[in-house]
């Protein structure tokens, strides 16, 4: 969500697909205040993030693996969820393509490997002998609807290649079941003169679920979905074995 875009300057907001450029911008203002407004503090984005401790101890339950399976976090933040994650016991390699962020991350979090990179540019290791060469999940929460529908595909397959089979994807992040749904949040954002929020339901790149099925499907994953607020939903599932 891009509650902060008020303090990003014009020409980055041009209706194009969100560059990384664009996205380190706003997230490097935001980090500062990040914490306080998933606590519920912006009242524009409170029903967006309600019930975030409870969406993040869910990523950490349904991904379901034993103590010290390799998870890679993106978009990790300040690592709200990554310390979650940690304390499960699994090994954890954090993805972050702000600078503010993955700074603010590591003063929370010791013994945690923090990497500067994004969805579209996975910072892993590419030799077949790494350990990291396969992982058993990716999960992510607030952070997919960055992406366009077509860099969303391409950045599915890239994590695909790197499960293990059977490996587990576990996204918390707003979808709407289909465009009417998300109209009908629009103008609601509207009535209430939540400008900000209505500008990022109507720049942002939101899925809707039934293409988000056939995307998943077309990169060779099974998942279920569950809707956990008005604007979050859960979406798990794994691998298809072939």
């Amino acid at each position: 969500m891009d509650i902060m875009s008020e303090t990003v300057s014009n020409s980055q907001w041009s209706g194009h697909p969100l560059s990384e450029a664009r996205f380190n911008a706003l997230f490097d203002h935001w980090a500062k205040t990040y914490d306080l407004v998933v606590s519920g503090a912006d009242v524009e984005y409170a029903e967006v993030f309600a019930g975030y401790d409870q969406i993040l101890e869910r990523v950490v339950r349904d991904i379901g693996l034993p103590s010290g399976a390799l998870v890679v976090e993106i978009g990790l933040g300040t690592g709200n969820l990554t310390k979650k994650l940690k304390a499960r016991g699994y090994r954890v390699i954090g993805v972050e393509p702000s600078q503010a962020m993955r700074e603010e991350a590591r003063r929370k979090i010791e013994g945690v490997d923090i990497r500067d990179g994004s969805f579209l540019h996975l910072p892993l290791d590419s030799n077949l002998d790494s350990k990291e060469w396969q992982i058993d999940a990716f999960v992510s929460t607030y952070a997919f609807h960055h992406l366009t529908d077509e860099e969303k595909e391409f950045a599915l397959q890239k994590m695909v290649t790197r499960l293990v089979p059977k490996g587990k994807i576990v996204f918390a992040d707003t979808l709407f079941v289909d465009e009417t749904a998300r109209q009908s949040m629009i103008e609601e954002a509207r009535r209430r003169g939540f400008s900000r929020l209505e500008r990022d339901l109507t720049e942002e790149f939101y899925p809707l679920l039934p293409n988000l099925k056939k995307m998943l499907e077309r990169v060779g994953l099974e998942m279920k979905f569950e809707q956990l607020n008005r604007y979050v939903w859960l979406w798990k599932g794994e691998r298809r074995q072939t």
